[in-house]
Parts: structure tokens; sequence; C-alpha cells
């Protein structure tokens, strides 16, 4: 009996971009013409986004790659062999090998993204034969503030923001009294600039997160969840709700999760493209159908969250890490990285790149080493000016801080930070005081408006930057600028307009030529 073979192409949005629809289609019509028994699976993205759509073949176990492949390819490779169990041989310019041995893969540390690639994304059997819902399984033999306490243990922080510890939220909820209605909040409004984790984990492995989430619910008393999915992330959504289906339907979600006493309901709601609602409060004031505005705090949503209920709100990273957690055991867990950094990054390179992608590693890792060495330096081949961390509102680094290790303090000691891990890369064309209006610019138009700091710092920030670039008493408007940067850091309500002074102030520290003010000894010893 002839085995039925098995191509992969990823049905990622990035892979759907550069045409994987298509050479799904094209290879699937070739191989009916050509009399071969193959099943086409779309699996979720490897990460090596210069090489997508990536084709793999199933060949005595191990999978060959080919890529980036186009439909007009197709035809070529199956004349060479490509679906005639010639894979591992097959000679051809789009050949990677074996996609696990490449050295992109083999340098990382997967954890959370272990199956992403690996598996049919919507199939629970796939999920299950890959240690899929195992962390649930130790879950629902544990006492929930054991959860709790082994999340704790293991160090894991907040992936989406300033790192807060995840396991003091869950004691927190944890321990509100007992008979009010608490709910589990996702964060999965992925809007900073050089940031696809979050869309490659729930369109890769969306049952990941369906679990890391059951497992919160679980700990701290939670039956509801909701997954805050921004709009521009349809094939996540479609995933998502299939993957939470296919859960209901096999007793991982609903009353009586796995015949235990615990329940849990899942569901997806889709945001309306506000940037500010990947801030917590925010956030909940869209789930609960109004105009998304930051709120005051205290209280906090683990007291007074949806609904003015018990909250545990985490990104999507931060949940996916919980089913390793309880599978594994904290300290598995906590025995990678540094400092009070524990565990691995889904790290996004991005920009001016040659090798952009998801690289997941312990932290610990240098910036050097992941622009350089991992990234390949710039696609234009001109020197790396300046290094953007943590989205539009983080830091600019020069080449004279590419010994910062990705560590949360660390980053914090250079006044930057990690945030959601999107690092961008900019080369020597780059001019800083531009993508210093451009982050006061950015703040104006994303602010809610509620404060003052942000609303009117920002647009004034933009006048004051148009004033320096014209020429206008430059000194004095720098003084400005320095100060508006000073009142929304410490004044605003939220992150946005309190985060918008680092790539302000840290473009004209490390670059002041572009404002006009001699370069630096950091600068000069960047050259």
């Amino acid at each position: 009996m002839t085995k039925t073979l098995r191509v992969f192409v990823p049905r990622d949005a990035a892979a759907v971009a550069c045409g994987a629809d298509d050479v799904a289609t094209a290879l699937a019509a070739a191989a009916k013409k050509a009399g071969v028994d193959v099943t086409v699976v779309r699996n979720g993205s490897r990460g090596m986004l210069w090489l997508e759509p990536l084709v793999e073949v199933e060949q005595d176990g191990v999978r060959y790659g080919f890529g980036p492949v186009a439909k007009e390819d197709v035809d070529g490779l199956v004349k060479a062999g490509l679906l005639d169990g010639k894979a591992a041989t097959l000679s051809s310019p789009l050949a990677i090998g074996a996609v696990e041995e490449h050295p992109y893969m083999t340098r990382q540390t997967r954890l959370t993204f272990v199956r992403c690639g690996v598996t049919d994304p919507v199939s629970l059997e796939d999920y299950r034969a890959h240690d899929g819902y195992k962390g649930l399984e130790r879950a629902l033999g544990m006492k929930p503030i054991e959860i709790v306490e082994e999340v704790s243990k293991s160090g894991l922080r907040g992936r989406g923001g300033a790192g807060f510890p995840t396991g003091i939220k869950w004691k927190t909820v944890h321990d509100t009294p007992m008979g009010q209605q608490k709910y589990i909040v996702c964060n999965a409004d992925e809007g900073d600039s050089g940031t696809f984790a979050d869309r490659m984990i729930m369109e890769g492995d969306p049952f990941v997160l369906v679990e890391g989430m059951t497992i919160a619910g679980i700990a701290v008393g939670a039956t509801k969840g909701y997954i805050y999915l921004r709009s521009e992330y349809p094939h996540a959504a479609i995933a998502l709700n299939q993957a939470i289906a296919a859960a209901h339907n096999a007793g991982y979600l609903g009353k009586k999760i796995q015949g235990s006493d615990y329940a849990f309901d899942l569901e997806v709601r889709i945001g309306a493209g506000a940037y500010v609602c990947g801030e917590e409060t925010s956030l909940l004031e869209s789930l609960e159908g109004k105009r998304g505005l930051v709120r005051a705090k205290p209280p906090l949503p683990a007291h007074k969250g949806l609904f003015g209920q018990p909250t545990v709100i985490n990104n999507v990273l931060s949940l996916a890490a919980v089913p390793y957690i309880l599978d594994k055991g904290a300290q598995a867990y906590a025995d990678y990285g540094m400092g009070r950094s524990r565990g691995t990054m889904p790290i996004q390179l991005a920009g001016n790149l040659k090798y952009g992608g998801l690289f997941e590693t312990a932290f610990g890792i240098t910036l050097g080493e992941l622009v350089d060495d991992i990234g390949g330096g710039t696609i234009t081949g001109r020197p790396v000016k300046a290094v953007q961390v943590g989205g539009p509102l983080g830091a600019y680094f020069p080449r004279g801080y590419f010994d910062t290790p990705f560590d949360y303090e660390a980053f914090a000691a250079r006044d930057g930070l990690i945030g959601h891990a999107g690092v961008v890369v900019f080369d020597d064309t780059a001019n800083m005081i531009k993508q210093a209006r451009f982050a006061f610019e950015f703040c104006s138009v994303e602010s809610c408006g509620k404060c003052t700091p942000c609303r009117i710092g920002s647009t004034r920030g933009v006048e004051t930057v148009d004033k320096v670039i014209a020429g206008i008493e430059p000194e004095k408007n720098l003084a400005v600028i320095e100060d508006l940067c000073n009142t929304m850091k410490f004044g605003s309500l939220c992150a946005l307009g309190g985060f918008t002074p680092y790539p302000v102030m840290s473009a004209l520290t490390h670059f002041p030529e572009d404002f006009g003010r001699p370069a630096t000894k950091l600068a000069e010893a960047a050259e």
C-alpha cells in the first residue's frame, strides 16, 4: 500500500501574503497530475520569514524545506522529484535541507513555539500528539493555589510591557473573595511596529493559548475567558475559533473539564483598531462595548476589572508559556534566562535586516548577536545606525549599546525597554530627528485623549520638533522637547504617553548630530 506523502505549506498570514495559498493549490494540482497521493498540510510558519512560502516535504520522518517557493516554481520542483521521495537529495537553489537542522532553527530554544510550524494548527489530535494538554492534565490534579505558586516559581513575567510578574497577578485574583464572577482576558491586540509573535502563535498553534487560558481560569477561579483580538488579524480569528470549537467538543472547555469539577468557557472578541486598546484598562472598556479610554488606577483590574469583577489580564505570549511550565515544572522553565528574566522570549527581528523572523531564545543573548549574527546585518549592506526595541514606544539604541543583554533590567538600566520584544533595525540613512517627530506624531494620533500630558504634550512635541527642523531657535526648542518628555513620562495616565519619551530622548541622546548638536563620545565610538 502506497503511503500518503505529506507536504507542508504555511497558512500563516505572512506566508499567505507571499503567495502560499497559490503554492498549495499548485502543489495539489501537480500531485494529482502526477498521480501521487499527497496530503497538503497547512501548518504554521517556522518563523524564517525571508524563506516564505517555505514548502516542506516529509521523507522518512524528516522534513526537508524549499523556499521561498512561488507557484511558478512548483512544476519544476515536481519534475525534479519533489514528490517522488527525492526531497533529501533534490538539487535546487530553493533547497535548504532538513528544516530542523537549519542554523536559524538549531540556535533557538523553542519552548513556547515548539509546535509552531510543526503541527496542523487546528488539529486537536496533532496538538495532543506533540505533548499538547499535558500541562492542563497536571493542573487538574493540583489545588488552584499550587498552580499559582508553580507559575510564580517559574519567574514568568508579562511578555507585553514592563515585565510584571505573572504569578503576582494570578495570586491577587485568586485571593479575591469566592462567589464573584472572575475573568481571564487575553490581550491579543498586538499593535507594535515590528511585532508578530502573537499572530504567529495564534495562527500556528492556537491550542496552546486555549490551554494556557484554561489553566489560568482553574488557578484563579475564573469560569469565563475572552481573547481580545485586533481586527487586522482575520486569519488568527479563524484559527482560534476552530481551536476553541474543537477543545469544547473534546471536553477541554465547558462544564466539568475532562470530568473534573472545573468549568471554563472561552470566546474571541474583535477589537476596533485602536492602538491604545493594547493598554489593559482601555482594552477592558472596549471589551465592555465602550470607547477605549484609559481608566485611572487604582482600582487594579485584578480587583475590579471586566464588568467590575476580578480579572487576570495577560498577553498572548505570557499565557502561551503556561502549558510548558505546568507540564515540565517551574524549575525547568526557570533554568533558562538570566537575573530576574527567566525562561525564553520569542524575539521578532524586523526592519532593515537580511534575516527577519521569529527567534525564540533564553534571556541573555546580546542585542549585537541578534542584529549582526542572527539577523545578518542590514539588507541594504549599509552600516546599522539604530535599533529600536519594544515597538514605537521603545528606545533607539546605537551600536555602542550592542553589548546589552536581552534582559528587562539591563535594558531599563540604559533607559530602554524590552516590551513585546520587537527589534527594528535602521541603517545609516535614517534621520533620527524625523524618528523623534514620528514618536510624538504617533502618540498624538493614537492618544485616547483622556489625560492632558499625552493629548497635548504629543501635539506640542510635533510642533516643537518641526521648529528645530526649520532651524528656529533650536537649542531653546530642544529644551522644550526635554521638558515635554519629562511631563509626559511622569504625568500620563498610561504607557502610551508615559513611554513616548523613550524614543524621543534616546534619539536626542545617542544621535545628537541629527538634531544639530555635536556628536557624543558614544556616538563617535560607534562610527
